[in-house]
């Protein structure tokens, strides 16, 4: 294939399998907190981590990674201890991140290009110094969610539980910010960081049509987000669309197509069960069928 013989496409086309893994592969612990949005205020903070690489004449991704750090830590930070005044905090910080960024890299002699390429995603613009930073910042994402997945589902569902069961929570919620941080670095070059909470939150709303457990979604999400994300690249190369909108559309139309599938199967499961008790309150008045369902 002649998309496979371009140096540039083979590295958008690896780096979009990395940010296709890791954004559902944390977005499912954003979603169960009820964190979507997360992910878009640290896109708005890691902007001025962008600008500063350019100003220093460093490399953005690195840059964005060390800034977008700081500001989940912050983040989260403010989440628990800001109370009523938490939100205007956040505001300040997800806005004056953003409005930083757009200076400093109009200080650094940064083009409307480039600003763009990192705020939508670009395919032409990923060098091999970004793969090399993507994939090692994925190996880490893919390590944490997966090595630590019991301990983070623990906190994300009920802090209190985990709290009593002796689970380190403070610094397991301070663990999936900078998880979500790194997350949002990495994927900045194929979806942009106005896009990379959608790549987070919309493959796991779509695995979760079709499944209730915690490990099926996450592996579910985790195939969506792949395929999403070599189809948009694939699909934006051969139209000369861009790849950040092409990846987000194409996973909300998985989405709605799921929903779609998903709906007369519940209904006619519900059915079933529905069935099934009066079944069984007939013979034993007071029985229910047990089931060992998990709702994420």
């Amino acid at each position: 294939m002649e998309i496979l013989q371009l140096p540039f496409m083979q590295r958008s086309l690896l780096a979009a399998v990395l940010v296709g893994i890791t954004a559902p592969a944390v977005g499912i612990y954003l979603v169960q907190r009820r964190q979507a949005l997360m992910g878009d205020g640290i896109g708005h903070v890691a902007m001025t981590g962008v600008g500063l690489g350019f100003l220093l004449n460093t490399s953005p991704v690195w840059m964005a990674t060390a800034v977008a750090v700081v500001g989940s830590v912050a983040m989260e930070l403010i989440r628990a201890y800001g109370r009523t005044r938490g939100d205007i905090a956040l505001a300040l910080l997800f806005y004056g991140g953003m409005a930083g960024g757009v200076m400093l890299m109009n200080i650094g002699n940064g083009s409307n290009a480039n600003l763009l390429s990192y705020l939508f995603g670009s395919l032409t613009t990923v060098s091999p110094e970004d793969v090399t930073a993507i994939s090692v910042l994925a190996g880490l994402v893919v390590l944490v969610t997966v090595g630590l997945r019991r301990q983070l589902f623990a906190v994300s569902q009920d802090e209190d539980f985990a709290r009593v069961t002796g689970l380190p929570v403070r610094a397991l919620n301070l663990l999936i910010a900078v998880t979500a941080a790194v997350t949002v670095t990495v994927a900045m070059r194929v979806v942009g960081l106005l896009l990379v909470s959608a790549l987070m939150v919309v493959p796991v709303a779509a695995a979760q049509q079709l499944s209730r457990s915690f490990r099926t979604t996450f592996v579910l999400a985790v195939l969506i987000g792949s395929g999403v994300t070599l189809a948009g690249t694939v699909t934006s190369y051969y139209q000369d669309v861009p790849p950040g909108a092409t990846i987000v559309l194409l996973a909300i139309g998985v989405f709605i197509a799921l929903t779609a599938l998903a709906t007369p199967l519940a209904r006619r499961r519900a059915r079933a069960a529905e069935a099934a008790a009066r079944a069984c309150d007939a013979a034993v008045p007071g029985t229910r069928p047990p089931t060992d369902d998990v709702k994420v």
